[in-house]
């Protein structure tokens, strides 16, 4: 198996001050916000894992549908030398697009875990001894240096992960990805579709509770991270869909009064019965809404692909 590079740009503590900073920040204001990468400790990630395999959860299924499908067309379109991958995790869906590019590849998968970079790239290596893998340990959504590479290079940000930013934060992402494109490179994006509320509602409050039991873990993370004393019963998990925005919310609702103490933070935060903490955006799109996102960044959408029901979609752009 040939090794492979992995690289920290990311300070150990980094972590654990992002999350101090988020939820005393969070918490303090009103209404009360917590960010949704709060939820992927190894039990909010295990729970993800359950949650992709649920009838109500689409979108796993179709994306993956347009790879199978597609990852031949977007690798003979792109002829990309390099991928690099944000927020990779497993690098399981991306599999079968590096599946269809030729050696000698380049894979840089970017994410905030060193087991996942990690056990991704022995997987990928011990089945394609010649792929060169530089991993990055990083937060993608803070500025990002990336290793010299050989062109052309082909951005991957999947999952509907774009979503979970709001429209200020897409701008600035998007905007930051174009600055690593050079001329011949492009993004292959992922977005979930505006579709009927009601199959929305459920994908992300299915009837066996994995999602509410998902949504809760922001809690336990909280408890073991910095003290705190939350009782997830207090709480009920809460999803709704927002027609102005076009997004899905996901909050936890105080079922009664009552008090959190965080001694991490020398911090004690007060609940009013009903009272929801906002845990999750996941916005919805149309193609021309993307295509105006990407224009506003300084990139052009040239390609778009949907699962056979319409429900989701890769995009490809280019720099203009």
């Amino acid at each position: 198996m040939s090794p492979f590079l992995l690289t920290r740009t990311l300070p150990e503590d980094a972590t654990d001050a992002a999350l101090r900073a988020d939820v005393l920040q969070g918490l303090t204001r009103t209404p009360k916000v917590l960010p949704p990468k709060w939820f992927y400790d190894a039990r909010g990630s295990d729970l993800f894992e359950e949650i992709t395999r649920l009838p109500e959860y689409y979108p796993t299924r179709a994306e993956r549908e347009i790879l199978v499908d597609r990852s031949a067309e977007i690798a003979e379109v792109t002829g990309a030398r390099t991928v690099i991958e944000l927020g990779s995790g497993s690098s399981v869906k991306t599999r079968h697009l590096l599946d269809e590019l030729p050696d000698p590849l380049h894979y840089v998968p970017v994410d905030v875990s060193e087991s996942a970079l990690t056990g991704a790239a022995e997987s990928l290596l011990a089945a394609r001894p010649e792929l060169r893998v530089h991993a990055l340990i990083a937060d993608f959504t803070a500025g990002l240096a990336l290793p010299g590479t050989p062109g052309p290079r082909l951005v991957v940000f999947l999952g509907g992960t774009v979503g979970n930013l709001l429209p200020a934060e897409r701008a600035a992402f998007l905007s930051s990805v174009r600055s690593l494109l050079e001329p011949g490179d492009a993004l292959l994006l992922g977005t979930d579709l505006v579709k009927d509320e009601s199959v929305l509602v459920r994908a992300y409050d299915d009837a066996s509770g994995v999602t509410a039991a998902f949504n809760k873990n922001v809690l336990s993370v909280m408890n073991r991270e910095l003290g705190a004393d939350f009782d997830p019963a207090d709480f009920e998990h809460v999803a709704l869909w927002d027609e102005e925005h076009e997004w899905i919310e996901m909050r936890l609702r105080a079922r009664r009064d009552l008090t959190v103490k965080i001694p991490e933070l020398d911090l004690v935060v007060q609940f009013d019965a009903g009272e929801e903490v906002r845990t999750e955006v996941s916005a919805k799109f149309r193609q021309e809404g993307v295509r105006a996102e990407l224009s506003a960044a300084g990139m052009e959408l040239t390609q778009w692909w949907t699962d056979s029901g319409g429900r989701f979609a890769l995009s490809l752009a280019t720099a203009l």
